[in-house]
């Protein structure tokens, strides 16, 4: 995406905007939004691209709430990523305002940016205020293990933090840092799909008791159950191909109606929602 004045374009639909979130990761994330909005807790993304994620996370933030993104969004003055092939690459593709711009085509207001690294939040974010975060900024390992550490400050005993690209070839470093936080942090994976790993402080046989529910009324999702070291993890899938990836799963009707909100700008979602009000 072009980040000049003259060019840039607001994103009609969720899959317009440049990024890597899979459709089972996008319903995931409904999930689990939905399953930590019993009482109020903030939301953070610890680096967030271009906003894919970001946009499905602000539709679930609840009254109250705040919502944090903190990303260097290509700018040096603020840190140094850890590698130049990075920086290279970010220069290239990534500005604060192309996020801000397709933030905007689908939400009224911008989450609270941090332009900054992630190991500042530990002294901005309150202890136990998150309910959810998205972990997704540098991937070697040392940056890794502090956001990791970070989340498990901030993040309520109940809440959920999604780590990406735990299995990825390229990034061995994020591998590292998640098993080590599982085998000597006291981090619990609750499920982990493809692209990013699900987990908490607290027990995850509650919600991964829900899950598998939620994932038996969604078409093309597969779970599977592992156990590590004695605790059950569960392995989702996706068992639908479109255009070279999994397609969006098929909730029943009203969940399905929820996510069709996640992923469109507000005029629209604010249509759908008038349609659906009792006559």
């Amino acid at each position: 995406m072009s980040t000049s004045r003259t060019e840039l374009t607001k994103p009609n639909h969720l899959d317009e905007v440049p990024g890597w979130f899979k459709p089972l990761d996008q319903a995931l994330f409904g999930f689990f939004l939905e399953e930590t909005a019993d009482r109020p807790g903030d939301l953070l993304e610890m680096g967030c691209y271009l906003g894919k994620a970001t946009i499905v996370m602000g539709r679930h933030r609840g009254d109250g709430e705040t919502f944090t993104v903190c990303d260097l969004f290509g700018d040096e003055t603020q840190g140094s990523y850890s590698r130049k092939a990075t920086l290279d690459f970010y220069e290239k593709t990534l500005s604060l305002r192309a996020f801000e711009n397709n933030y905007l085509a689908f939400h009224e207001q911008l989450p609270e940016i941090v332009q900054a690294r992630t190991d500042v939040l530990a002294d901005r974010i309150a202890e136990d205020s998150c309910r959810f975060v998205h972990v997704d900024a540098s991937h070697q390992y040392e940056d890794v293990c502090v956001d990791i550490d970070t989340t498990r400050t901030i993040l309520r005993r109940d809440g959920v933090v999604s780590l990406d690209d735990y299995r990825n070839d390229r990034t061995p470093g994020v591998g590292a840092a998640v098993w080590e936080s599982v085998f000597t942090k006291g981090m619990r994976p609750v499920c982990v799909t493809p692209n990013k790993m699900y987990a908490t402080w607290d027990d995850p046989s509650p919600l991964q008791k829900r899950l598998r529910e939620w994932a038996g009324e969604t078409r093309d999702c597969v779970v599977a159950e592992d156990l590590i070291d004695g605790a059950v993890m569960l392995r989702l899938s996706s068992t639908a191909v479109k255009h070279g990836g999994p397609s969006l799963p098929k909730p029943r009707s009203s969940a399905l109606k929820r996510i069709a909100c996640d992923v469109l700008p507000p005029v629209v979602t604010r249509a759908v929602r008038r349609a659906r009000r009792p006559r």
